[in-house]
């Protein structure tokens, strides 16, 4: 069986190989930001959407580039061996955006907690933190943590979040059965498990308690706002005068926090196969 340092390998072994191709030319619609947050890549998982969250990288080069929390899934990696090559791809491309001068913080979440081990290291220019601070161009300083510290599930039941895991798991399988016949279809891609999240009451009571904890502790430790992730719901929205930023995931909503170079925060979802390279829908918080 793999253990849990096994699922940092290919972060490692990248290090040390061939760089992937990059474009010769400039991508479409190509947008260059002071920032960018993803979250909750899942990678190892055949749920991970590494084809979108590459193309997504490869429209929005930045300066800094946050990695908040649960990039590589070590426990469905400590069950089940599942690293196909787009998932290496989207790891070659993290490591040669630090080689090319992006600043790249990876933050461990729960799913990756393994990498814990190692933080105050550097892996291929990758600096690997317990949480960072991000001030933003305008002044606003930003605390940057997955947020599973405030989960009551991961901290006092284990167990039943591994449950929790594996029932996701199936959630999302029996979604890729039931979106592939939407295709066929001609109908556009439905969460299911968004749908479920919706429509049970204790799971919202649960993420505005989230929200509301995280954000509080924010505010607490005297920063302007707070930027997470976690609970794959992507959300940006002031609570008690503090700004509670939570970048979603790439398994399902393939959302990410950008800033402008002038310090404007923008939540982004990218459809590379729906829309135009160019345009993206967005929320924007000022």
């Amino acid at each position: 069986m793999r253990t849990a340092f096994d699922a940092l390998g290919p972060f490692l072994e990248s290090s040390m190989g061939p760089e992937c191709r990059e474009e010769s030319t400039a991508a479409p619609g190509r947008r260059r930001f002071r920032a960018v947050f993803v979250s909750d890549v899942h990678l190892g998982t055949p749920g991970c959407q590494a084809a979108a969250l590459l193309d997504f990288l490869k429209h929005h080069p930045s300066d800094h580039l946050y990695l908040v929390g649960d990039i590589v899934d070590g426990w469905q990696l400590r069950r089940r061996w599942f690293w196909p090559q787009a998932h290496n791809d989207v790891v070659q491309k993290l490591l040669r955006r630090a080689r090319k001068g992006c600043r790249v913080v990876f933050v461990p979440g729960n799913h990756d907690e393994f990498a814990r081990g190692f933080i105050g290291h550097s892996f291929g220019g990758i600096e690997v933190c317990e949480d960072a601070v991000h001030t933003t161009a305008d002044g606003r300083s930003l605390w940057v943590t997955h947020g599973d510290h405030f989960d009551g599930v991961i901290q006092c039941a284990k167990w039943l979040a591994y449950l929790g895991d594996n029932l996701y798991e199936f959630t999302l399988k029996l979604n890729r059965h039931l979106n592939s016949l939407r295709r066929r279809m001609g109908l556009p891609y439905w969460s299911l498990s968004a749908y479920l999240k919706g429509k049970v009451k204790k799971a919202l009571n649960y993420v505005m308690d989230f929200e509301e904890a995280v954000a509080a502790e924010a505010r607490r430790r005297g920063h302007d706002g707070v930027v997470c992730g976690h609970i794959h719901r992507a959300e940006m929205r002031e609570i008690g005068g503090t700004l509670y930023c939570n970048d979603g995931d790439w398994v399902e909503s393939h959302t990410a926090l950008v800033e402008h170079l002038d310090g404007r925060l923008e939540l982004l979802t990218w459809h590379p196969a729906l829309v135009p390279a160019s345009r993206a829908q967005a929320a924007t918080v000022s």
